[in-house]
């Protein structure tokens, strides 16, 4: 069936710097897709990672790999037969984690892989072993000879007593004469059996020193890989420690190109400043002016409300004048009408 997808996230993928081993180069501009592919006949593990039509990540999973969170959002493992140390940027921490935990098992199922092919290999060498010892040639001596036998005891019948039992014993013999070719060809091929059977049992000497051999080595190369195993340990815990400085200079990086963008902004508003500044004296001159037309006003206001206050007063004078004259003029009005009733009176009794 091939390759299989069995985990998919998305993430920006990292790469460490080919000349300093210190810097991460990004691989994508963008967050791109990172899969674990299981190939199950070959019992393979690998992280694929494709931008567009690159491959960007193909990590073959051993089980002396690891994985390592250096920050919430950020983890990063060491391939060996690339000979580089890929990075990851997630979104959040949960998806870091889930990748993490991915990683752990898929390393175990190779780790398990591995064994499982190195018990079938085993297997396989004691079958060799086994089956150089015991083949089918013996077996197919032992047939050839049988049917050797049976042809002598065909071929030497008791006395019959009866002349059927002659006849019939007559024409075995006829048919045992018959297959004596076939038999001579059989023996010949037994021959050439034994001798493929004793080269075959040279080959299995041979093999088998040579599976000791391949035994010995096996035992020193698991030895040396205990060793190296050590080692990548050690050099792991180097990486680490030169991954996190490496995250603290992209994290100092990054705030250097923010001052560096405050300055910047700054130098573009001090363009601005001499603008800003005749700009500022003819508003502070027409200021100047509108507070001298404001007193001028002021005072004008001060005169108007003193002539408004007079006004007022004289008003009010003029009221109580009024007012006094209405009163004489109510008095008068009231004389006149009463003289105009005696004027009346005095014509009706006239």
């Amino acid at each position: 069936m091939g390759e299989q997808p069995i985990f998919t996230t998305r993430a920006h993928v990292f790469q460490i710097d080919p000349t300093t081993k210190k810097n991460w180069v990004p691989a994508s501009k963008l967050a791109v897709t990172v899969s674990y592919f299981n190939d199950s006949t070959r019992n393979s593990y690998r992280i694929i990672s494709v931008d567009g039509s690159k491959v960007i990540i193909n990590s073959t999973i051993t089980p002396n790999m690891n994985f390592t969170k250096t920050s919430q959002k950020f983890g990063q493992w060491a391939d060996s037969r690339a000979n580089t140390v890929f990075g990851l940027g997630f979104a959040s921490e949960q998806q870091l984690s889930k990748f993490a935990e991915k990683f752990q098992e898929v390393k175990e199922a190779a780790k398990l892989g591995r064994e499982k092919s190195q018990e079938n290999m085993e297997t396989s060498s004691n079958q060799s072993q086994g089956s150089g010892r015991e083949t089918p040639v013996a077996n197919l001596v032992s047939s050839l000879n049988g049917t050797d036998d049976d042809k002598i005891s065909h071929s030497d019948p008791e006395t019959p007593e009866q002349k059927s039992e002659i006849d019939l014993l007559k024409s075995v013999g006829d048919h045992s004469r018959k297959l004596e070719p076939e038999l001579q060809a059989l023996k010949e091929s037994n021959a050439r059996l034994e001798d493929a059977l004793k080269e075959a049992n040279g080959n299995t000497d041979s093999w088998r020193g040579q599976v000791s051999k391949c035994q010995d080595e096996n035992t020193e190369l698991r030895k040396r890989v205990s060793e190296l195993e050590v080692q990548c340990q050690e050099v792991n815990v180097e990486r680490e420690r030169i991954a996190q400085l490496t995250i603290r200079i992209h994290e100092q990086e990054a705030v250097l190109q923010d001052k560096q963008q405050e300055l910047e902004n700054l130098r573009k508003q001090a363009e601005i400043i001499p603008q800003l500044m005749t700009e500022c004296e003819d508003i502070t001159a027409k200021l100047q002016a509108a507070e001298v037309t404001n007193r001028d006003m002021s005072e004008n206001m001060k005169l108007l409300q003193a002539e408004i206050q007079t006004n007022q007063l004289k008003e009010r004078n003029m009221k109580m004048e009024l007012k006094k004259f209405m009163d004489v003029l109510d008095g008068k009005i009231d004389e006149l009408h009463e003289v105009r009733q005696g004027m009346s009176k005095l014509g009706i009794d006239n």
